[in-house]
């Protein structure tokens, strides 16, 4: 049987991705642990003049705190029921049209990054952010590992949508 020089490089793509996966969602992970512990109830450190600001916050909205002030019913609606959904479906997709190369790392990445919040939205009613980085009085909200990771994600996404086939695999 002929197969193309090509073939295997689909599966060590997608052992890739895996890895990634489970990389992003550990290091995550690691980061949120190392917050509680050394950030929850210490002042804001600074470093680099500023620039990078590590102090802790439990956030019950989505990025940035979006929807916190919605009631519970709304926020478990839509913060775990729908992202659950949203996860499932970027990897129902994904797996259809065989996504590769720079897709395939964003999705992995968006999907890490959705999971590792979503397990901390249901285990513990919140998300720890616990980084900023700015100049001067211009800030970023306090984000997380996993807030990078999704918005990476949907860079490589974005950049990869040459990888993602139109039609549906065979």
């Amino acid at each position: 049987m002929n197969r193309p020089a090509f073939a295997g490089a689909n599966r060590v793509g997608k052992v890739l991705a895996f890895a990634l996966l489970l990389t992003t969602i550990g290091c995550d992970r690691i980061t949120k642990q190392a917050a509680r512990t050394k950030l929850m109830g210490a002042p804001t450190q600074s470093y680099f003049a500023g620039t990078v600001q590590l102090e802790y916050a439990e956030n019950t909205g989505a990025f940035l705190s979006l929807g916190s002030q919605l009631p519970e019913w709304a926020r478990t609606t839509l913060l775990r029921v729908g992202v659950a959904l949203a996860l499932a479906a970027l990897v129902l997709i994904a797996l259809k049209y065989q996504w590769s190369g720079f897709a395939l790392a964003g999705a992995s990445l968006t999907f890490a990054g959705g999971v590792s919040n979503l397990l901390d939205r249901i285990f513990r009613g919140s998300v720890v952010d616990f980084m900023s980085i700015g100049v001067g009085p211009i800030r970023t909200g306090i984000f997380n590992v996993a807030d990078v990771a999704i918005i990476v994600g949907g860079v490589l996404l974005i950049r990869g949508r040459g990888g993602i086939r139109r039609r549906p695999a065979s």
